[in-house]
């Protein structure tokens, strides 16, 4: 069927994307070191525990993890593609980090690598979007903010999302809409511990 076999190259494409995003970055950052990153901190697979152990291997982990997100847009949206498709290519990669099936379909929180599909779609933005996750994050910690890399993430997210929704295009709005509440779904434990009683002071780590 012809429709079949247009849908199959991009069908491909998907799987490669998250595939690309499977590639735990944070674990990998950890080689040699003798401590499993799942093991430490928050448990979580991501570039903020591993920062909690080591600013040198975070800096690589972060570095792969947005590589994940840039390389995979970067890769497979061609000339000519719709926007629709460029996006669901982001949000593969994004999942593969999320769900990798390297690490038992666990993954970290999603973070960096949404942050490389933006920087690919939206350069001028994105450094934009840094800059404010570095204002309220900075702001957070001086302040002692429970969870303040989650409040930092998710607002400046939502920020971004609307930025686009009413100055670029609804569409578009939309589909970063669509990512900050994946991305909020995998905040959900720290959105509770920010909301729990005082007298559960466990913080858990964004990544």
């Amino acid at each position: 069927m012809p429709t079949i076999d247009a849908a199959l190259p991009i069908l491909i494409r998907l799987l490669a994307c998250f595939l690309l995003g499977s590639i735990p970055f944070a674990v990998l950052a950890m080689l040699g070191s003798g401590i499993d990153i799942r093991r430490v901190g928050s448990g979580n697979p991501g570039f903020n525990n591993v920062l909690r152990v080591s600013k040198p291997r975070a800096i690589l982990a972060l570095i792969g993890d947005m590589g994940k997100g840039i390389l995979a847009v970067w890769l497979f949206h061609k000339t000519g593609d719709s926007l629709t498709l460029g996006w669901l290519y982001g949000f593969a990669a994004v999942l593969g980090h999320c769900y990798s099936p390297f690490l038992k379909f666990n993954g970290g929180k999603g973070i960096a690598t949404s942050g490389g599909v933006m920087l690919v779609f939206y350069p001028k933005l994105a450094a934009l979007a840094l800059l404010v996750f570095a204002v309220i994050r900075i702001t957070g910690g001086r302040l002692k903010w429970r969870e303040a890399g989650t409040i930092a993430s998710m607002s400046t997210w939502a920020i971004f999302a609307l930025v686009i929704f009413f100055f670029i295009s609804p569409q578009e709005g939309i589909y970063a809409g669509v990512m900050t509440l994946i991305l909020a779904l995998r905040h959900k434990k720290n959105f509770k511990n920010l909301f729990s009683q005082e007298n559960h002071p466990k913080q858990v780590v964004a990544g």
